[in-house]
């Protein structure tokens, strides 16, 4: 039988980025910029630094973005303006990008530079057709005739704050990207006005972040939620979105049997701001790697982030107080996981034991020496 024990350790620092090469010489800095954002929570907090770094060197940015990722990007100082995208995800969308794009073209201050962070080819289209003289991004999806500025896909998974920094075209010599650590910012104000709005108390809560729209094999199990919920002292948040409902209410109802009006099931009820506000006020979050994983550590909420099929080497939560659990580091877990880091949505062997023999106790333990 697998041992129940897991490793705990700091959330990894981002290594250096693989190697760059632009293949139309650098882009000229400053001016106006737009920035063609990722369609993922997550990836659009990892990007927090890049922006920062083009901020930095003077150029204004515009962030034009999906309704689900903008908020992300209105907490972060560096950004001026943020729009937002009508395009469904996935979706091509032709004539809309058309459209957008004539509309860029005619702004009384014209982009300098565009900067296309998803690889698609289809998130090339409207700085091409906008008329950006500066197009930078990564090859991707052989996007040879789209971009001015080209820096090749990497080989292996490089932790992602890098990849997006690695676009800025300053790597340090010695130490790379590995400095870039993302911070968002909140209003004080609306954050009180959310937690009044929301019956909650500032660091009365512990948040639970159950969902991961990826997969279930980055979820850890409903059962163990309902058994660490049972062990706190505190009332507990569950956040998610309208998809995680169900999920959150499983929860939920199975506290609330036990301990009535224990947790609070806040999935789909909020926006995704509200959900900024609640996160920035907790004491303590509970999550797995989802985008909510990332926000908590650009917020500096202190954090246990639990690790499934995905590798914290790759997106790890970058923040001295987020703990990271992860069975594939841990020498004394037998048998060891060598199917691990598989990133699957489903665990191809059915066991899902990367998740399972994680236990609530662990991460109860992790919770209160953090806390010490």
């Amino acid at each position: 039988m697998a041992s129940s024990q897991a490793a705990v350790e700091p959330a990894l620092p981002g290594r250096q980025r693989p190697p760059l090469e632009g293949e139309a010489g650098k882009a000229r800095f400053g001016g106006e910029s737009l920035v063609i954002a990722p369609q993922w929570i997550g990836d659009a907090v990892m990007t927090e630094p890049l922006m920062r770094r083009l901020h930095a060197r003077g150029e204004r940015l515009t962030v034009g973005a999906l309704p689900w990722v903008a908020p992300v990007y209105r907490a972060m100082p560096s950004v001026a303006e943020v729009i937002e995208f009508p395009f469904a995800h996935g979706g091509l969308q032709f004539a809309a990008r058309r459209r957008i794009a004539s509309d860029f073209s005619k702004r009384a201050q014209p982009f300098d530079t565009a900067y296309v962070l998803p690889n698609s080819l289809k998130s090339a289209l409207l700085p091409l057709f906008a008329g950006i003289p500066k197009r930078i991004g990564y090859m991707g999806e052989a996007r040879v005739g789209f971009l001015t500025h080209r820096l090749k896909n990497p080989t292996n998974k490089p932790p992602m704050v890098a990849f997006y920094s690695a676009l800025s075209g300053e790597e340090h010599p010695k130490t790379g990207y590995q400095t870039d650590v993302p911070k968002l910012r909140l209003n004080d104000s609306e954050v009180q006005s959310t937690l009044t709005e929301l019956g909650l108390q500032r660091g009365n809560y512990v948040v639970f972040s159950p969902g991961a729209e990826f997969g279930s094999a980055k979820r850890w199990p409903v059962s163990h939620f309902v058994d660490l919920a049972l062990k706190l002292d505190v009332k507990v948040v569950l956040l998610g979105s309208g998809k995680e409902f169900e999920l959150c209410e499983s929860i939920a109802a199975h506290v609330n049997a036990q301990q009535p009006n224990k947790c609070l099931n806040l999935a789909g009820k909020t926006t995704l701001a509200d959900a900024f506000h609640a996160i920035s006020a907790t004491k303590y979050i509970v999550t797995n790697d989802s985008g909510l994983m990332h926000v908590a550590a650009a917020l500096g909420v202190p954090q246990v982030a639990i690790f499934g099929s995905s590798s914290p080497l790759h997106t790890p939560p970058l923040s001295p107080v987020a703990k990271v659990i992860w069975l594939k580091n841990n020498t004394n877990y037998l048998p060891a996981l060598d199917c691990a880091p598989c990133f699957a949505r489903e665990c191809a062997f059915g066991h899902t034991r990367c998740l399972r023999d994680i236990s609530a106790d662990l991460v109860f333990k992790t919770m209160e020496t953090s806390s010490a």
